[in-house]
């Protein structure tokens, strides 16, 4: 009998398709050099906060150590920052490995996970990790006036079964930029029952300008049901060290701790983090500068015809109103990196991180 891993693996991991990271961006640069666009990965070209350059280089002589395992400066500083306790806190390798640990840890078989069309990839992933059942709801349609393809909440709402453990809702969302407001959202969780965790995805907050959203975390001591999933990889442009964070009830934070693998963020992430929290006017420059560029983007898009629908995060969704892959590969053919939706059921979209006015100018000249 022949060795096969496949027939080895458990059911839920075979049924599971890895995540795709897109194009394998270490051959592109050297091919293309510096003349390479990458606005795939929603990462900030601003670069991180001076303060957590300096932290990262006064850490590296304690690499040979162990980072503390209970991440407790970072944790005592986002305590502090967002008004919570410490022990509300996990600590993750990006926001994603918690989007996994909260399903591998509240789902399994003979419960069901509730996530949008057109949701973050990682949502059914988790759920399918996890042994879930995957409950996909149609999002709003994409002729909807002002938030074509965003959540419809109150199908979401209405979908949540007796079995259902865990709500994700991406706000803004990736890919398609879109959001609810507070109030909306408020709404929402008063329909979801107490024995649904509600997970809110946060991981473009920092790029927020609309002032009817602020945070899910104000809802928090109305709803200990809900946990907050945040991350250093965007506008923190953290991304090469993976650190996240969620926050929700201590109970439910204590859970997590049973299952999160130890010494999960190494000590320059921990540092760098601390850090850049504590860089205040940096984020806010971020934040400006992102919403100045944005709109830009936006505008010479729309004037050259296609449909942009506003966003909320630091990237766009150009829906071209028929399959893009071809002009998906022009622009890959000329240096300029951005991302297909195909993998969304959105073959028709290609969703462009808001790069440098230099880089956003390389991305107008070459599509077709």
């Amino acid at each position: 009998m022949s060795f096969d891993a496949g027939k080895l693996a458990n059911a839920a991991t075979r049924a599971l398709r890895a995540y795709d990271p897109g194009h394998d961006l270490p051959a592109l640069r050297r091919r293309f050099g510096a003349t390479l666009a990458e606005l795939g990965s929603n990462e900030n070209p601003l670069g991180p906060s001076p303060r957590a350059l300096a932290a990262i280089e006064a850490a590296l002589p304690e690499v040979l150590r162990y980072p503390d395992p209970n991440g407790g400066a970072l944790k005592t500083a986002l305590a502090q920052r967002l008004g919570v306790e410490r022990e509300q806190i996990t600590l993750g390798n990006g926001s994603h490995e918690l989007l996994m640990l909260i399903a591998q840890c509240f789902a399994g078989a003979g419960t069901s996970i509730v996530f949008a069309e057109f949701g973050f990839a990682v949502y059914p992933i988790a759920a399918a990790a996890a042994g879930a059942e995957p409950i996909r709801v149609r999002a709003l349609p994409r002729e909807h006036a002002t938030m074509p393809r965003g959540h419809d909440l109150a199908a979401m709402a209405a979908a949540v079964r007796g079995d259902t453990r865990i709500v994700y809702l991406a706000n803004p969302n990736n890919p398609t930029g879109t959001w609810v407001d507070d109030a909306a959202l408020a709404e929402f969780l008063a329909r979801v029952p107490p024995t649904t965790l509600v997970v809110v995805d946060e991981a473009y907050a920092e790029y927020v300008t609309d002032a009817a959203l602020t945070t899910a975390l104000r809802l928090l001591p109305r709803h200990p049901n809900l946990i907050v999933t945040r991350t250093f990889s965007k506008a923190y442009a953290l991304a090469g060290l993976r650190v996240g964070y969620a926050i929700g009830a201590a109970p439910v934070a204590a859970i997590l701790e049973r299952l999160r693998e130890s010494f999960n963020v190494n000590s320059l992430a921990l540092a760098a983090a601390e850090a850049a929290l504590g860089d205040a006017a940096h984020v806010a420059q971020v934040r400006a500068w992102n919403a100045a560029e944005r709109a830009w983007l936006t505008a010479q898009l729309r004037a050259r015809g296609h449909i942009v629908p506003e966003s909320q995060t630091n990237f766009v969704l150009i829906d071209f109103g028929r399959d893009a892959a071809a002009i998906e590969r022009t622009l890959y053919e000329r240096g300029v990196i951005v991302r297909p939706m195909a993998g969304y059921h959105l073959p028709e979209c290609l969703r462009i991180s808001v790069g440098t006015r230099a880089e956003n100018e390389r991305l107008l000249a070459a599509l077709p």
